[in-house]
């Protein structure tokens, strides 16, 4: 199984990647039909464990090499990753003025006023924060079909598979506040796991764009990192630890920061 993903092109590559972490948004969703309370403790510590993974994510697989790859050229190595992560961060700030979304736990929803309902407003904001991740994880395979320095398909398959973890409570942050106000495990489910679609599409047209256009990679890789990062900071970090669990969502960023960490250096 292993060597006929390695086989395949970085576009595939990519796709089924990605199409992984769907499913394992989609597991996350999926708790709803086995309980319609669960812990806020385990939630918070997930959450808290999703923002670790992202941040290890964004330097090992994607500022590093992206730093990597520009040295030697005519402008200092910093500058591409400096402009990409800014833009990356940029771009998601924009999005989230400008789309309608209600995250989880709130009230108020945000971006231009709209008469949605708010099933789909819930949705809406977490299939925001997977837009940069399936972007990352297409353009950390489209890295590896270039052969840059420091980018490997071991890293590429840790980033998937970290991002793929992380993404397990954000599907239960869908689905479960839906089964709360009494939709049933069915639709809860089905609205929790349509959250991560993006994922797969985001994968593709990131791995597309660094092979049609090598010279934006370095910007590409930052990109996506800025983009994650601005997620962990604005949404994340904020919601794993309303409820006061301070401690142990800390631990779980912690935890899964070297959980990342250790899967991209093993694997890459």
């Amino acid at each position: 199984m292993v060597d006929w993903f390695v086989n395949q092109g970085p576009v595939a590559q990519a796709l089924l990647a990605t199409l992984f972490t769907w499913f394992v948004t989609a597991l996350g969703a999926a708790v709803v039909f086995f309980a319609k309370n669960p812990s806020r403790k385990l939630l918070d510590g997930m959450l808290g464990m999703a923002a670790g993974v992202m941040i290890a994510a964004s330097y090992w697989s994607l500022l590093a090499p992206a730093i990597e790859m520009s040295e030697g050229k005519f402008l200092p190595s910093w500058v591409p990753a400096t402009i990409g992560f800014l833009a990356g961060g940029a771009f998601l700030w924009l999005i989230d003025k400008l789309l309608p979304h209600l995250h989880p736990g709130t009230t108020e929803p945000e971006g231009i006023h709209t008469a949605w309902r708010r099933t789909t407003l819930l949705v809406l904001a977490i299939t925001l924060h997977n837009i940069p991740e399936g972007l990352a994880v297409g353009v950390a395979f489209g890295a590896v079909a270039w052969g840059v320095h420091g980018a490997t398909l071991g890293g590429a398959m840790a980033l998937a598979l970290g991002i793929g973890l992380q993404n397990f409570p954000e599907g239960t942050a869908v689905a479960m506040p839906l089964r709360r106000e009494g939709m049933s495990p069915l639709r809860s489910f089905m609205y929790g796991q349509f959250s991560g679609i993006v994922e797969p599409m985001g994968g593709i047209l990131g791995a597309w764009l660094v092979l049609t256009m090598h010279a934006i990679l370095p910007y590409a890789l930052a990109f996506a990192a800025g983009a994650m990062i601005f997620v962990v900071v604005e949404e994340l970090v904020p919601e794993s630890q309303v409820e006061g669990n301070s401690h142990l969502a800390t631990a779980g960023t912690m935890l899964g920061f070297v959980i990342m960490m250790i899967l991209d250096v093993a694997l890459g």
